[in-house]
């Protein structure tokens, strides 16, 4: 059975001058694709007025609650207690959004919930990315 999970959650990004806006995003996960997480954000805080979605790994997420963690273009460690932070880096520059660490918390135990660690069907997931790669070929 096809299980999504999404939660609401509030962050905070970080400007140039230090302010802190409030940005609204969603957190989300799929047991089709039980080892990624997903943090969408609305077109109103968008550079072109689209949403964005990004996508990274579901043992990234857990690592960054604990220590700094990352390659690439998602980075994320623990600022505080309180506050985790996630760096997401694309072509057109970067963005540090501050995120209340017990909600990022409570959404991975969500998902350990509907797929435990170790048990994603790898198999599955392999397969889908490989139909999608060469999909019409």
């Amino acid at each position: 059975m096809d299980i999504a999970l999404e939660q609401p959650a509030r962050a905070r990004l970080i400007t140039g001058e230090e302010h802190e806006v409030p940005v609204p995003a969603k957190l989300r996960y799929a047991s089709t694709d039980p080892l990624a997480v997903y943090i969408d954000f609305p077109g109103d805080v968008s550079l072109d007025g689209q949403g964005a979605t990004w996508t990274f790994a579901r043992c990234l997420l857990e690592a960054g609650l604990r220590g700094p963690a990352g390659e690439g273009d998602v980075h994320i460690w623990p600022c505080s207690e309180q506050r985790t932070v996630v760096e997401l880096h694309s072509p057109y520059g970067m963005a540090l959004l501050q995120f209340d660490t017990a909600a990022l918390n409570r959404f991975l135990v969500r998902t350990y919930a509907v797929v435990a660690a170790g048990e994603e069907d790898l198999e599955a997931v392999v397969e889908r990315g490989l139909s999608a790669l060469f999909d019409g070929v």
